[in-house]
């Protein structure tokens, strides 16, 4: 079940027609909206209509099968005006409003120009901000480091971030410790290995011996990934190879002037090295480990505590955004709405390529694979425990970890399961899940024995 599916569908796995009543599924509601050229998008006011008036159905028809066949059988306009005569729901939804009222509308969001940002940009020129009654401002920026440094001096209310930055923010892992959270996770899948033309023929790792290669940040889900695949292929990534930190806006030059002979990275610069030639790919991340989390919304807890209501408009503009860009008929019109100089600076084609899963692989292929990259917010507390047995596996925290405590701490599962719950969508009734890493099965019950697992590892 999607945690997309709109509760007012009588159609959908969670139960009209469309939210507006005007069309016969939310399909072609979609499509009347495409032909507009406009996000799906309403006023504030008709947003906060739709979360009042989805819990006060919910509330009077709680049984699904109950509630699709009185929707299917009066629509969904009928519907909520027969509700609306035993419940005052213009009263109700002036008081949700007024109590979500936003302390601060005016704010910045810091993010670094790649695909996995692409809820928190396109949420600016499609006008998810503007829905949940905010006026930010998100702005570009260079690297890893200074988006860190920029949210932790409160230049940025809020940022982008690598899913495990927060996690070693708050650890204060290399610096003095400051209570982050992840209230939602950006994109899934989306990154992958590139290797330099002049490595066309070594598509065995076991040759990759003495090699040089570049990841984003010591704290990124690259480079867990890249640790990952090599220790499995008998690589020592602390001894074999050699692993450098480069900003992703400047792999692909350093690709072509020969510093590095390869890269884990987001999939834009991937498709950026292939259209420029200098690289090909060598495997998508999702091959790694399919649904894997890459980047994080992220937000200082100080900033949670003075300003409650804009981080959970702030929230809903993101979730809302990640609604829309996991739609694959609406990754044409993001793509073409994140390409400009002030946000990634890039062609729109190379964009498309990424984000509509149809590419170029570098060695004359063209490949089709839809779920290259996705998006879905929910903050898996399971994805944060591995992150933790990374950490700990290759020596950035040392001694015992109280994985479940961190986990919790940090990535608000519960938190956005009520948010999302508000705003009619179905968010997981869990916050762990078992995965599988290239066939290898992660229980977040017993992390220590999954670190113990593993033969090539830090010596602690």
């Amino acid at each position: 079940m999607s945690i997309f599916d709109d509760p007012f569908d009588a159609e959908s796995r969670v139960n009209a027609g469309c939210i507006c009543g005007q069309h016969r599924s939310p399909a072609e509601h979609e499509h009347a909206m495409a032909l507009r050229c406009e996000p799906v998008v309403d006023s504030t006011e008709k947003q906060y209509e739709n979360v009042v008036a989805s819990a006060v159905l919910r509330a009077v028809f709680p049984e699904v099968a109950t509630r699709r066949a009185f929707l299917k059988t009066v629509g969904a306009a009928t519907a909520l005006a027969a509700v609306s005569q035993f419940f005052p729901l213009k009263t109700a939804t002036e008081a949700f409003a007024q109590s979500g009222t936003p302390e601060k509308k005016d704010l910045k969001v810091g993010f670094i120009p790649i695909t996995c940002a692409t809820p928190i940009i396109m949420a600016a020129p499609l006008g998810f901000y503007a829905k949940a009654g905010l006026n930010v401002e998100v702005v570009k920026t260079a690297g890893w480091a200074v988006i860190r440094d920029k949210t932790i001096n409160k230049e940025y209310d809020a940022a982008h971030m690598l899913a495990p930055m927060p996690i070693a923010i708050s650890l204060g892992l290399g610096a003095q410790p400051i209570p982050f959270t992840v209230p939602a996770i950006e994109n899934i899948n989306g990154q992958g290995i590139v290797l330099s033309m002049k490595h066309k023929d070594k598509r065995d790792p076991k040759d990759w011996k003495g090699m040089k290669f570049a990841i984003p940040f010591d704290y990124s889900m690259h480079n867990y990934l890249l640790r990952y695949y090599l220790a499995e292929h008998g690589i020592d990534p602390d001894t074999d190879v050699q692993l450098r930190s480069v900003p992703p806006p400047e792999m692909v030059a350093n690709l072509r002037a020969d510093n590095i002979d390869g890269f884990l990275a987001p999939d834009n610069i991937c498709q950026r090295a292939i259209y420029d030639g200098v690289g090909y790919l060598h495997i998508l991340s999702k091959e790694i480990w399919d649904g894997h989390p890459c980047c994080s919304f992220a937000a200082s807890r100080e900033f949670i505590t003075t300003a409650p209501n804009s981080f959970a408009a702030l929230t809903r503009a993101i979730v809302d955004a990640t609604a829309y860009a996991s739609k694959a008929e609406n990754r044409k019109q993001i793509a073409e709405a994140i390409a400009p100089a002030n946000y990634i600076n890039a062609p729109v084609t190379v964009l498309e390529q990424v984000l509509t899963g149809t590419y170029a692989d570098g060695l004359g292929g063209v490949k089709t694979d839809p779920k290259r990259v996705d998006f879905d917010p929910f903050p898996w507390q399971s994805f944060a425990v591995w992150m933790l047995t990374q950490m700990k596996r290759w020596g950035q925290i040392k001694g015992d970890v109280d994985y479940k405590a961190v986990a919790e701490q940090i990535y608000l599962a519960t938190d956005t399961r009520k948010v999302m719950t508000e705003m009619g969508l179905s968010p997981p009734k869990d916050s762990y899940k078992s995965f599988s890493v290239m066939g290898k099965s992660f229980d977040p019950t017993k992390p220590d024995d999954y670190v113990a697992s593993f033969k090539i590892k830090k010596a602690s």
